[in-house]
């Protein structure tokens, strides 16, 4: 029996298609951010539509997921993929497509819940366009991000402006961490509202198999000293800090140490790239017998790779939360991770993991081998990893505050929450 419908809201993620398979190019974490929060308001009663632009004309315009929740894939720009950096120009044809939807439909959205600065803009710009509430989740700071690399794109002072301009103006903003909300303070603006609502994961699907069966499942020998790598292949990732780290382990010439990196790829794009580059560090390091790629790992898999290793090392150069990490520690495996950003809000040093410096190779080597020498202490570290995000970090936990947050605001508005669009043609 389908809970009581709430009201209609919208979720926009241009850039982060909630139907997209994880782990393709520029498909991470923000795309199962808008995913799994669509699903879990859906179960609590509101009627969810995800908006996001079409990559590929093989893709359906719209997927449902739901009878209250589903993907709409706007024409925003060629039909292909397009980099972040290069999307910017097309939003006044994602905003138009989106008021002919409406059109269409028959209806205007009064909440909107946007992901990510290009979305920011849009909502900003559709909020210009018809009375509705905008709520905002950054998922990174463009100030963040410029701070750690040398190649700043063209797009950078405009994606700066947008995300003040969107934390001064919007109804809402949601940080993932007190880490992030501590950022937006001092790095975009002291003016706007701040709410503080973590990232969730599926406590139901993470932490079901024990190490064990996972390894005969995957055909890991029990004895391996297994090291895991979940994520995308990006340099911000730090991934040649984790190969680097392995080349230094005390145990690297034993012949059951085993470093699995997985991630998707496509080759010739920035993926592809860096995942060749990587291996290429692997090749000259002398990991190639320790190391696999095992692409892409699905919904399927990735409750196993997790179950199976000893140690999840994130070793992101930033992170505004880190889901990697949560779902590790669901699947009571220990994390070793960069001190930085969100990671610092959901591991909990010599607790349910270790946090140690970016970029830092001797100290994730140093890490590393703690938990991996340790056995007793690894499955301690795992059993209050899955504890907390018990408590935590449940995507119903999420979805219940952001429902209270949808209430409030609608209630200061009027009360009709679903209108008849007055656009012009």
């Amino acid at each position: 029996m389908l809970p009581t419908r709430k009201h209609r809201i919208a979720l926009i993620s241009v850039d982060g298609d909630p139907a997209a398979e994880i782990g393709q190019e520029e498909a991470g974490g923000q795309n199962v951010y808008v995913r799994q929060v669509g699903y879990a308001l859906a179960e609590q009663g509101w009627q969810v539509d995800m908006f996001t632009r079409q990559s590929s004309p093989e893709q359906a315009t719209i997927v449902q997921h739901g009878p209250l929740c589903r993907t709409i894939r706007l024409k925003t720009g060629s039909t292909e993929f397009i980099g972040r950096d290069h999307l910017f120009e097309h939003l006044p044809e994602f905003i138009a497509e989106f008021q002919t939807f409406q059109r269409e439909q028959g209806f205007q959205y009064r909440l909107i819940h946007t992901n990510y600065w290009l979305s920011s803009w849009v909502g900003m710009e559709l909020k210009k366009q018809q009375p509705l509430i905008q709520l905002h989740t950054y998922h990174s700071l463009g100030t963040v991000k410029y701070s750690a690399i040398s190649d700043i794109p063209a797009i950078a002072s405009k994606r700066i402006a947008v995300e003040k301009a969107c934390l001064e103006t919007v109804d809402r903003v949601v940080a993932t961490s007190p880490q992030e909300q501590q950022h937006m303070r001092r790095l975009v603006s002291t003016k706007g509202k701040i709410e503080v609502i973590p990232c969730g994961t599926d406590v139901d699907k993470f932490g079901l198999i024990q190490r064990s069966a996972a390894r005969q499942e995957l055909g890991i020998a029990p004895d391996v000293k297994m090291i895991l790598y979940v994520g995308r292949f990006d340099q911000r990732k730090g991934i040649e800090t984790l190969v680097r780290a392995v080349a230094k382990s005390s145990l690297r010439d034993h012949a059951n140490l085993q470093l699995v990196i997985g991630g998707g790829y496509r080759p010739g794009h920035s993926d592809g790239i860096e995942r060749d580059r990587i291996a290429s560090i692997v090749a000259e390091l002398g990991l190639q017998d320790c190391t696999t790629f095992p692409g892409r790992l699905d919904e399927a898999v990735i409750p196993s790779y997790y179950a199976a290793a000893d140690v999840c090392v994130v070793p992101s150069h930033y992170e505004p939360f880190g889901l990697v990490a949560i779902e590790a520690m669901a699947s009571q495996t220990p994390v070793v991770a960069s001190d930085v950003g969100g990671l610092q809000f959901t591991v909990v040093p010599e607790v349910t993991g270790l946090l140690v410096p970016p970029k830092d190779e001797v100290a994730f080597a140093t890490a590393i081998d703690r938990i991996l020498l340790n056995p007793n202490w690894r499955d301690q570290l795992g059993e209050a990893g899955r504890q907390r995000v018990e408590i935590a970090f449940s995507w119903y936990s999420v979805a219940s505050r952001l429902t209270q947050i949808y209430t409030h605001l609608l209630a200061q508005t009027m009360p009709s929450i679903e209108s008849k669009p007055q656009i012009a043609a």
